[in-house]
């Protein structure tokens, strides 16, 4: 079993920055993809950004490429988010998730264990 723990949600002005960790023990493995996702009120989970095994490859959505940045540090086995220029439609619960596979994934079905969330907000 894998446990995933986010932390450093917070609240911020549009503009500013947070970054995100991923935390992950148990029978953790650090050959496993790992993403961020995240789900605003009234919406479906989205996907945000993933990494590789690796760190090698790293994949985001449209709405936060340039301004997102995933990493991760494997002998820690934790994996970051850094939020950059942040904007109100940011504002969702962010969740960290370990993949059954080695590569990057946009998929919700390629993710085994999740973390419980971590609460973004950004005012306007």
């Amino acid at each position: 079993q894998v446990q995933v723990a986010e932390s450093g949600g917070g609240l911020v002005q549009a503009g500013e920055s947070l970054r995100l960790s991923c935390a992950a023990s148990g029978r953790t493995s650090s050959n496993n993809g790992v993403g961020w996702f995240r789900q605003a009120p009234g919406k479906e989970r989205e996907f945000v950004a993933g990494i590789s095994w690796n760190g090698g490859d790293t994949i985001y959505a449209e709405s936060v490429k340039g301004r997102f940045t995933i990493s991760r540090d494997r002998y820690k086995s934790t994996v970051s988010l850094q939020m950059n220029s942040l904007k109100p439609e940011d504002t969702a619960v962010y969740y960290c998730a370990v993949a059954l596979r080695a590569y990057a994934s946009r998929a919700n079905s390629d993710y085994r264990y999740w973390g419980q969330g971590t609460q973004v907000t950004v005012s306007s």
